[in-house]
């Protein structure tokens, strides 16, 4: 038993002893920390691009869907997409059988009732004389005073049926200028320069009044209309130029500013700008989308 308690302790000295570092135990230094490179923190200011970049459009000022103004059928398509025309050319027509028919019968007409007003106005200088010669008689006691007044009566009548005639006449007229118009309303002309862009009808189709035919666009003066946020009020102005740019045309174009709205839509506060691109290229065409480079204020 005093065999084991002493086997015991020397084993505990032992372990106590391994535990404790003496002077010579070397000691091991930390391994200093990896730099981390330093990066700014999210809320700090950027430096501020020096052009702000809108885009827009390019559109033409004359651009027009030509439709029909009366009902009829297609009876003639003299353009198709993409050909040129100039101003007042006959682009199509439709059937005007039937007009020309009741505007010569209109035409007829008025030449019926400038006949009737000569021959009022004949039948009045002869009542007129009439009355002048029935006058002389009176004063010579010649006839009695009823046959004098029933002279001056004629004479008045007819005087008018001339007025009657005369607004008959006008009426005739204005009924032939109405076939006229009407007659007019079957020829589609060109409004202005350009080329047609679109065409809806086909050749004998029929179509009604309103309905779409052709589709005419001018090809120039070419402009861009974009916003500009309110910030930029006072720093854009009628006159000034700006570069454009296309995505299908990536060399710069200048424009020169001619209209600034006067006024910020309040739901995205922004403003209208319209400038109109000096020279531009072959290659730009109405429709494609455009990007401005306007300036910020220093």
């Amino acid at each position: 038993m005093r065999l084991n308690l002493t086997v015991l302790l020397i084993l505990v000295a032992g372990l106590v002893g391994c535990g404790k570092s003496g002077p010579d135990t070397p000691v091991l230094a930390a391994a200093p920390e990896a730099a981390v490179p330093s990066t700014p923190l999210s809320g700090a200011p950027r430096p501020q691009e020096a052009a702000f970049i809108a885009s827009g459009p390019l559109v033409v000022e004359d651009q027009v869907d030509i439709a029909a103004q009366r009902p009829g059928v297609v009876a003639q398509l003299l353009v198709d997409v993409g050909q040129s025309v100039r101003k007042g050319q006959l682009l199509a027509a439709l059937d005007d059988r039937q007009l020309i028919a009741e505007r010569d019968a209109a035409q007829a007409q008025v030449e019926v009732a400038q006949a009737n007003l000569k021959d009022w106005q004949a039948e009045t200088k002869m009542a007129e004389a009439d009355f002048r010669r029935a006058q002389g008689m009176f004063k010579a006691q010649l006839n009695t005073q009823e046959q004098l007044d029933h002279a001056r009566y004629k004479w008045e009548g007819s005087v008018y049926e001339i007025d009657k005639g005369k607004q008959e006449l006008l009426h005739r007229q204005a009924t032939l200028q109405a076939m006229a118009l009407e007659l007019e309303k079957t020829h589609i002309r060109a409004p202005f320069n350009g080329l047609v862009a679109r065409r809806y009808v086909r050749l004998g189709e029929q179509v009604a009044t309103g309905d779409r035919l052709l589709w005419v666009t001018a090809v120039k003066p070419l402009r861009v209309k974009f916003t500009l946020p309110e910030s930029f009020i006072g720093q854009i102005r009628r006159g000034q130029l700006l570069d454009v740019t296309c995505l299908e045309d990536p060399a710069k174009h200048p424009a020169k500013v001619i209209q600034v709205s006067p006024v910020v839509d309040p739901s995205s506060g922004t403003f209208e700008v319209l400038a109109q691109l000096i020279n531009p290229g072959p290659n730009l065409r109405p429709g494609m989308t455009a990007n401005i480079r306007v300036e910020k204020a220093r």
